[in-house]
């Protein structure tokens, strides 16, 4: 088998097309990706999450709010998305995703799901177009399961991982790492375990050289049973609303690197494709899949 994927088709529900966040981004990356060849027998599906189970993660009179249609308008701008049984349908799916790629990736050494990253949905409320965090409740998870004893989440996108954090504040075996642009939303940022904030601007060179130190102190520091990588695309130098200055091959090196950098260290990664925001439906589908590509290609190279 080559790189397992994960996948929903209720992931890309119907949304208004000129909204900022490109709901389509999910089929278009599918598509992209099979259009590559990437996709044979290694294309698993996600399955929805039970509300016990996600109530690891979030309060469970949230969960029962968001599923009854009774979350307050106010909630809802905080999020920034249009509430529909479809964005709550996909909602309820996408964190069980992420899991089944952490879970995949456990066992063959790699895996990517092609969603996940909603790190801005704290244990009460959504925000930053996220509903619920995919990252801290596969972490939860797989603490609780047993299935691992220490989890690092590598978090890359151009914004602050503050759900993320504030969640998993108290958990000791998982640790999160954010690296991201500093003056960039979210504006009150929570603190992570490490947070690193880059200046606006920041060009590739500098910003690779800020990965790999990072990455290979925290492999070495806190010696993970897998990694939970968060490989955001806002960081490209035309992203809508990115801040640093890093090319589309800047993002490749940086893939790369973060993905080869574990595998050769034998620690297992889950990766999931974080934010990305463009006019451009096709080529944001198509920047997400730089990840899924390099996967695929490192995948081939170290566990096929």
């Amino acid at each position: 088998m080559s790189l397992p994927l994960v996948y929903h088709s209720n992931y890309s529900c119907p949304f208004p097309e000129d909204h900022r966040f490109v709901m389509s981004k999910f089929v278009r990356l599918h598509d992209f990706v099979q259009s590559k060849g990437l996709i044979g027998n290694n294309l698993f599906i996600s399955q929805t999450a039970q509300l016990d189970d996600l109530g690891r993660a979030h309060c469970r009179s949230y969960l029962d709010k968001l599923c009854g249609d009774q979350v307050e308008q106010k909630e809802w701008r905080r999020i920034g998305l249009p509430w529909s049984q479809g964005l709550v349908d996909r909602t309820l799916t996408a964190p069980n995703g992420t899991l089944k790629a952490a879970r995949l990736a456990i066992k063959y050494g790699l895996a990517s799901h092609l969603a996940g990253g909603t790190h801005h949905a704290h244990y009460d409320f959504g925000s930053g177009f996220c509903i619920l965090n995919d990252l801290a409740y596969t972490a939860k998870t797989l603490l609780a399961e047993g299935e691992v004893k220490k989890v690092l989440i590598f978090d890359l996108d151009v914004h602050q991982g503050d759900g993320t954090a504030s969640i998993l504040e108290n958990e000791d075996r998982a640790y999160t790492c954010s690296i991201h642009c500093e003056k960039n939303f979210p504006f009150r940022k929570s603190k992570s375990d490490l947070d690193i904030g880059l200046d606006v601007g920041l060009t590739d060179q500098a910003y690779l050289d800020v990965v790999q130190k990072t990455l290979t102190h925290l492999l070495n520091e806190v010696q993970p049973d897998i990694v939970l990588y968060d490989a955001g695309v806002d960081v490209w130098q035309e992203d809508g609303l990115g801040k640093l200055d890093i090319s589309w091959q800047g993002i490749q090196m940086r893939d790369e690197l973060v993905i080869e950098t574990c595998l050769q260290r034998h620690v297992p990664v889950a990766t999931v494709i974080g934010g990305g925001y463009d006019k451009d439906h096709q080529r944001l589908a198509e920047r997400h899949g730089i990840v899924v590509e390099t996967a695929f290609d490192l995948y081939r190279k170290f566990l096929s």
